[in-house]
């Protein structure tokens, strides 16, 4: 089956008598699918079963109409899940899609060029075996990343809320560069994969390396890890301690939700000016709210500042003109995972949670990654540094 239509084809067949299996030479060549689909066709097949809400629209709406191809729901299920198993396949033996292409790294205030690389989890539901529900898992969302600089919002209060990220994102996620990485993996692996994709964009170019993150169980030791050199600097999202902020000022005026708002916004504009050292103070100055709820949400968040003050000095960050959230990976979260695994009453088994996120990440990187595979313009590339 093509994108013109059905073609017969007459092509040699090899069989061997000593392990009793056969193949076309023929269809390695060209590229031909185990479901008998031309490159193109499958092509066309994978991103419909990619964009659409189901693989049922997919089949019944989406590609009769486009490309006037007709198929089953199941055969544009096994046929993007499949080249889904390619991409995860060829990532793991070391491959790369395309030529390298350095990118002109965005500079900060210093006028040094700065790479940023983050990393996070978004959960995705599970159906067993049987029908019935599974736990759920967890795929991890990477990317190495060139966000233009962020543009400075102004003084007031209103520019630290934790409820600007969402649009703030949006925009920046729509003019960056951005190679992403997504599926069940185990950190250890993700990190080789990514230091591969970062080589093949010229991250070492690049004399200043940000990790953001939102400090979340092993993430900053990923980037520790696998980005280690003298420049990297690892920033905590600022959004998170924020959102935790508002949370604790909500109870020191359970009925005054104004109030309550102004109190949180004075921390963040505390957070943001003046760093984490002056905010910790700032708390350590009041007593806990009433009751045990609240005296249990003072004693986390007082904990959490204090464990990660590190990765709080936003005044400085903010100064060198870096970004100090982690909205770009986020919305990588919501656009590469949530928009096609995570839509009402959806359930997946494992092989097709991990392979569509691998195409799926493909697919929304930067232009090129993939033209580049179904080209089949795969090369194996050394890493720009091994793991100590």
């Amino acid at each position: 089956m093509s994108l013109l239509g059905p073609l017969q084809l007459s092509r040699a067949y090899y069989y061997c008598r000593r392990c009793a299996c056969g193949y076309f030479p023929f269809d390695q060549q060209a590229g031909l699918s185990s479901r008998h689909l031309t490159p193109a066709a499958e092509e066309a097949v994978s991103m419909a079963g990619l964009l659409t809400d189901s693989f049922a629209e997919a089949a019944q709406k989406v590609l009769p109409t486009l490309s006037g191809l007709r198929c089953c729901e199941s055969t544009v299920e096994r046929t993007t899940e499949d080249a889904g198993a390619r991409v995860g396949d060829w990532l793991e033996q070391g491959c790369t899609f395309g030529k390298a292409t350095p990118w002109s790294w965005y500079k900060d205030k210093m006028g040094r060029p700065v790479a940023y690389v983050s990393v996070d989890a978004t959960g995705v539901r599970q159906q067993a075996a049987g029908g019935g529900r599974a736990e759920g898992r967890m795929p991890y969302v990477a990317m190495v990343y060139n966000p233009p600089p962020e543009q400075e919002k102004g003084e007031g209060a209103q520019a630290d809320r934790p409820q600007r990220r969402r649009s703030a994102a949006a925009k920046a996620a729509a003019t960056m560069q951005a190679r992403y990485l997504a599926g069940l993996y185990h950190l250890p692996e993700l990190g080789l994969l990514l230091r591969r994709q970062a080589a093949q964009v010229g991250m070492e170019e690049a004399e200043v390396w940000i990790g953001l993150s939102d400090a979340g169980n092993g993430l900053d030791d990923f980037l520790q890890n696998n980005f280690n050199r003298p420049s990297l600097v690892l920033i905590l999202d600022f959004y998170h301690p924020a959102s935790r902020l508002e949370e604790l000022a909500r109870l020191y005026h359970p009925r005054q939700k104004e109030q309550a708002e102004r109190q949180a916004q004075q921390w963040c504009h505390v957070l943001k000016h003046e760093g984490g050292e002056k905010l910790l103070a700032c708390l350590h100055a009041l007593a806990a709210p009433k009751g045990q709820a609240g005296r249990d949400k003072y004693d986390e968040t007082v904990g959490y500042i204090s464990n990660h003050k590190g990765r709080m000095n936003y005044p400085y960050y903010r100064s060198q003109g870096w970004h100090i959230g982690s909205g770009g990976v986020e919305s990588a979260c919501k656009t590469v995972v949530g928009q096609r695994l995570k839509l009402a009453g959806m359930r997946w088994r494992e092989y097709g949670t991990d392979n569509v996120c691998h195409l799926r990440a493909l697919f929304k990187s930067v232009k090129g990654q993939w033209q580049a595979f179904w080209a089949r313009q795969v090369n194996k590339r050394s890493i720009f540094y091994q793991q100590k």
